[in-house]
């Protein structure tokens, strides 16, 4: 009765701000969320990055580790879309890959950690989610634009931030109190922003080919923990980081690839990647109650 208890104090916070921004998306389609993108990209994203990949929460060997084992899930993401695409007849394979190569480790994965372990496990899927943020403005402009571009790394705030944070893990320095505490507020302003955004791009983006879009989904919210299980088991990992890896295998496509593929994709491929996006998020609110069971049952 416990972990059911505990699986709702996790769940229920992160539903209901999605929630929020869901209601505020219908009831007034016109509202404004540039505010929150430029907020949490320039301000709220790397305040998190440097709080969360903080000496006390995460030491440098553990976000080596499990920094190298979410790569190494991205490469089994990477298999799967191409796969999943290519039984699909799909004509653009490289374009398409996005949402499937890159999960939302980051509006979802981090509260979902933070509730299911605590800052342990906010440390944790912060570093996940730092090797997410660099794919989306490196291997994800790459294939959305078929180029690259280091224009765009340079002018990201984000990428200074976990440059920053890996200096601190390394040399085990730990914040000021100010700068702490400020980073700790901005955290979870962010982590609200964001969900509540989450929720008012369901009322935005549409679904243009369903069946696509849930054969697409099951690749990536159901093929993806899989893909994490396999490698818990290879590398024999245990305890809350193995929980963590597992829960950040399963999210949905991430709204940052609409948004990459919106500047450099044709319009056809970006409606197949906003179909994707919503369709994987709304099975993830079946799968991820699952995996977030399973996870704090057996990795704790």
């Amino acid at each position: 009765m416990l972990i059911y208890i505990k699986l709702f104090e996790v769940l229920f916070p992160v539903f209901f701000v999605v929630g929020i921004g869901y209601y505020l998306g219908k009831k007034n389609p016109k509202i404004d969320t540039k505010f929150i993108t430029n907020f949490a990209a320039n301000v709220g994203t790397p305040a998190m990055i440097i709080y969360a990949l903080n000496p006390v929460n995460i030491s440098f060997d553990i976000f080596k580790s499990y920094f190298w084992y979410y790569l190494i899930a991205i490469g089994g993401f990477f298999i799967v879309g191409i796969i999943f695409l290519f039984l699909q007849n799909t004509k653009d394979i490289i374009r398409e890959l996005p949402p499937f190569v890159m999960p939302n480790t980051g509006n979802m994965g981090l509260p979902i950690c933070l509730f299911a372990y605590g800052y342990q496990g906010l440390g944790v899927s912060a570093a996940i989610s730092a090797l997410i943020i660099l794919c989306h403005f490196t291997l994800g402009i790459f294939l959305a634009a078929r180029k690259f571009s280091i224009d765009v790394i340079i002018k990201s705030p984000p990428f200074y931030a976990i440059i920053i944070a890996i200096i601190l893990l390394y040399y085990d320095l730990r914040l000021p109190a100010f700068i702490e505490n400020t980073t700790f507020l901005l955290m979870y302003a962010t982590i609200f922003l964001i969900l509540m955004s989450l929720g008012i791009a369901l009322t935005r983006l549409k679904v243009f080919s369903v069946n696509k879009a849930i054969f697409s989904s099951i690749g990536r919210v159901i093929i993806g923990p899989i893909i994490g299980y396999l490698i818990i088991l290879y590398f024999n990992l245990e305890g809350f980081a193995a929980g963590v890896l597992l829960i950040q295998c399963s999210m949905p496509s991430a709204i940052l690839n609409y948004l990459v593929g919106s500047i450099y994709s044709p319009k056809k491929i970006v409606d197949n990647v906003a179909s994707m996006i919503v369709v994987s998020t709304l099975m993830s609110f079946i799968t991820i109650p699952l995996v977030v069971f399973f996870a704090l049952k057996y990795f704790n």
